[in-house]
């Protein structure tokens, strides 16, 4: 069987042979297989934003449209002493700075509760079958998952398909869907 450090080396390295046309190409048709959802009637969505150096999925494309449908915007950052993260409204005087490890991240701002939270655009490296996915490993999401709402809806992006199975503990939150560039997979 494989390991979840497996996996993720599996996928990065996956991630590291597209080149960056791909990488745009495949970001935007994510974002225009995201407008077939049913997911726009709500009101608060949380997104990432990328870690560029790692390739992560351009997420500027899902910001338009949110943007265009006149949504609230909400995005993290993080604490890595508590391995938690906390929200902040996008709104046009939010600073954003990238952090140590790369990550552009609120440095003020209105802060909002998980529970108001409707959508939640999931970063990840590998996932399954059954809506199992697979992070960069510290709990960051799983402990943020869990403070949401039970009812929220819960979408990975990723570049590539899902794996049959992977590794996966009962603590980890799963996915209710996973956009690819060619797929939507429903869990």
């Amino acid at each position: 069987m494989t390991s979840k450090a497996e996996y993720r080396k599996k996928y990065k390295e996956l991630r590291k042979q597209l080149t960056s046309e791909e990488r745009e190409e495949a970001s935007l048709q994510i974002a225009n297989r995201l407008l077939s959802l049913d997911i726009w009637q709500h009101e608060f969505y949380h997104i990432f934003l990328p870690i560029v150096k790692l390739g992560e999925i351009n997420t500027e494309y899902i910001l338009n449209i949110l943007s265009g449908k006149d949504k609230n915007v909400v995005l993290s950052k993080s604490d890595f002493e508590e391995l938690r993260m906390t929200h902040y409204l996008l709104t046009d005087n939010l600073v954003i700075k990238p952090n140590e490890w790369g990550i552009p991240e609120p440095q003020n701002g209105i802060q909002i509760d998980p529970k108001q939270l409707d959508v939640v655009f999931i970063p990840l490296l590998a996932y399954d079958e059954s809506g199992n996915r697979l992070g960069y490993g510290k709990g960051f999401y799983d402990r943020f998952l869990a403070d949401c709402r039970p009812d929220i809806l819960k979408i990975g992006l990723s570049y590539f398909d899902a794996e049959k199975a992977i590794p996966h503990n009962s603590d980890d939150i799963k996915l209710s869907h996973c956009i690819t560039p060619s797929k939507t997979f429903r869990f």
